[in-house]
């Protein structure tokens, strides 16, 4: 990191959370004992608010309520395309978190209704004082002509890691070396901005090895992308980045890289101001993106799409007593990622019991961890911590709080990457599911 290193930064982000979770202290006599709180969606924002309701106030009631009976992680998932790792590394189950005293029930959640205080699930409804919802995000199928749900059976979008990951990972093995994989990258925002450039590189790291003779085309809506300047060193680096033999092209929006249509049957795509038709063996379209389609049902977005909240609780502004956490708020300046959902969910937690316990809400700093693995040995990363301007209602970064991977960073650096990568994983995974 280049203007805090990484422990001083790991210290002042624990201490940041920490201090938003104080107010929740469980020793605290408790107005608040068998409230309920219904969490919908068993996600990393979602069980995390879950498990922290329980650990700041143990008199909660608290139920979670996820329609699947496991959770695939997004991050690390494009290492299953490379053949790096299995798809059973990134599969974790609710009983951890049942252990702390959370009601797990595996439903499908169709409604939140505010007005009555209740979720509505195929398995009935669930009564609640407060209730935090954390949709993730749904796909705007109706954005790119040719390209719909059904479509998405043929030509994966592997956004939602499982079963579209492997179908993705066995059409690369699938195809012919000499072939051409083809990633259209959505517009901004979206679910983890870094995702699908470090999916490129998960995918050359196996061509490389695999199938030398192929290439990569990212299609991309946007003029720019998150971590540009690390991922296209990377790229040289590794992959051949702006020679004649590169293995990795990226078109911007003003070299073509707009999608305008799909051809799921012929797997091909039209890109650019003429619609050139370009040919894959594997094509990977990654859609628009709006927040969870129960956030809608439940009269939780705006115009965007997105939901709107209060950033020092995360409560809706547009249902009392809703909170909403993760890819589906808007909690500008703080990136679509996993650890910000994290982040969130804590502070939302805090909220939730100060609330109930009747205490006033300190303002909340927030962090953000993102790693990218570029290929063998090979990471890069930024890092953040940020606190809400009451002032001008905005999340915003930090000065000179964490940072990114330096571009001259020594090949040591760039293996300690991956290797922090490997742990960050194993911990927040545990802080989530255990």
């Amino acid at each position: 990191m280049s203007k805090m290193n990484r422990r001083n930064f790991l210290k002042f982000s624990a201490s940041a959370t920490a201090s938003a979770g104080l107010i929740g202290a469980p020793h605290i006599a408790n107005a608040s004992a068998g409230k309920k709180v219904v969490v919908v969606g068993g996600g990393v924002g979602g069980a995390t608010a879950a498990k922290y309701l329980k650990i700041m106030d143990p008199s909660l009631d608290v139920t979670l309520i996820e329609q699947d009976k496991f959770y695939y992680t997004c991050f690390l998932s494009n290492e299953i395309l490379s053949g790096n790792r299995e798809l059973d590394s990134i599969k974790f189950g609710y009983d951890g978190v049942g252990k702390h005293g959370i009601k797990v029930v595996n439903a499908r959640a169709t409604a939140i209704d505010g007005e009555k205080k209740q979720v509505v699930t195929a398995a009935g409804n669930f009564a609640f004082d407060r209730a935090v919802v954390s949709p993730g995000v749904s796909f705007l199928w109706d954005a790119i002509p040719g390209y719909d749900e059904a479509a998405s059976k043929k030509v994966p979008h592997a956004w939602k890691a499982g079963a579209q990951t492997v179908m993705m990972r066995q059409q690369l093995k699938d195809m012919k070396d000499g072939g051409t994989v083809v990633i259209a990258a959505p517009p901004n925002p979206f679910r983890c901005p870094p995702g699908p450039y470090e999916r490129a590189c998960q995918i050359a790291d196996y061509l490389k090895r695999e199938k030398p003779k192929s290439k990569i085309i990212i299609l991309d809506s946007k003029p720019k992308f998150s971590k540009q300047g690390l991922f296209t060193q990377g790229w040289k680096d590794l992959y051949g980045y702006g020679t004649d033999n590169s293995m990795i092209e990226w078109r911007a929006v003003s070299n073509g890289g707009k999608v305008s249509r799909v051809d799921a049957d012929k797997r091909s795509v039209f890109a650019g101001e003429f619609e050139d038709e370009i040919k894959a063996g594997v094509l990977n379209i990654i859609p628009p993106q709006k927040a969870g389609s129960i956030a809608k049902a439940s009269g939780l977005t705006d115009d965007t799409g997105w939901c709107p909240v209060n950033k020092k609780t995360f409560e809706s502004t547009l249902v009392p007593g809703v909170h909403v956490v993760g890819d589906a708020s808007i909690a500008t300046k703080m990136p679509k990622s996993a650890y910000a959902a994290s982040s969130q969910a804590k502070v939302c937690a805090a909220a939730i019991v100060a609330s109930l316990q009747g205490k006033e809400m300190v303002t909340p700093s927030y962090v953000n961890t993102c790693y990218s693995i570029v290929g063998k040995d090979y990471g890069i990363s930024v890092a953040a911590v940020y606190r809400l301007n009451e002032e001008k209602d905005i999340i915003a970064g930090v000065k000179g709080a964490g940072g990114l991977t330096p571009v001259d960073a020594s090949a040591e650096h760039r293996k300690r990457e991956v290797q922090y990568a490997y742990s960050w994983f194993e911990n927040i995974t545990q802080d989530i599911f255990n």
